[in-house]
């Protein structure tokens, strides 16, 4: 119980790239990995990157709880050519929206542009259009870029 796998998305790609099925693991609880460690404050500031690999557990896990009160499942996407998306919340019904999750707000822009690719290797006539693409972020106000993408703050979910 300290482990949760996260499944992959299948859905019909128009890319060659194949897809890969392997679950994703992230912690069920991430301050149990800080306190096994002996971390604090200063040592999880200069490894930020391992900060953002327990961000993006804490993330997906409240993802997978607002899903299941939403009838949705939580899954991630990741193909061959090396393309990687976060979270893929999907409704029964089959609509969808993907998010990139990312604690530093200096990655807003490759975060954006992995979903704007995503856009692009699937059929989306097969599957539809997401329903958004989104960014979770640590800190910062909430907003919509330009381009139509959601920048989430944390502080956000569920209100």
């Amino acid at each position: 119980m300290i482990i949760e796998n996260q499944p992959a998305w299948s859905t019909h790609i128009r890319s060659s790239a194949s897809l890969r099925k392997s679950p994703k693991m992230h912690f069920t609880d991430v301050s149990l990995s800080v306190a096994a460690l002996g971390a604090d404050k200063e040592s999880l500031l200069r490894d930020v990157k391992f900060s953002g690999f327990l961000f993006e557990s804490l993330v997906t896990h409240d993802m997978r709880v607002y899903a299941r009160a939403n009838d949705a499942s939580v899954c991630h996407y990741s193909d061959s050519s090396g393309l990687e998306i976060d979270c893929i919340i999907q409704k029964r019904n089959g609509d969808w929206a993907a998010f990139e999750i990312k604690l530093g707000m200096g990655m807003i822009n490759e975060a954006a542009s992995n979903l704007k690719k995503l856009i692009k290797v699937l059929d989306i006539k097969s599957i539809g259009p997401p329903k958004s693409l989104n960014i979770i972020v640590g800190t910062g106000v909430s907003h919509t870029r330009p381009d139509g993408i959601n920048v989430i703050s944390l502080a956000s979910l569920g209100v």
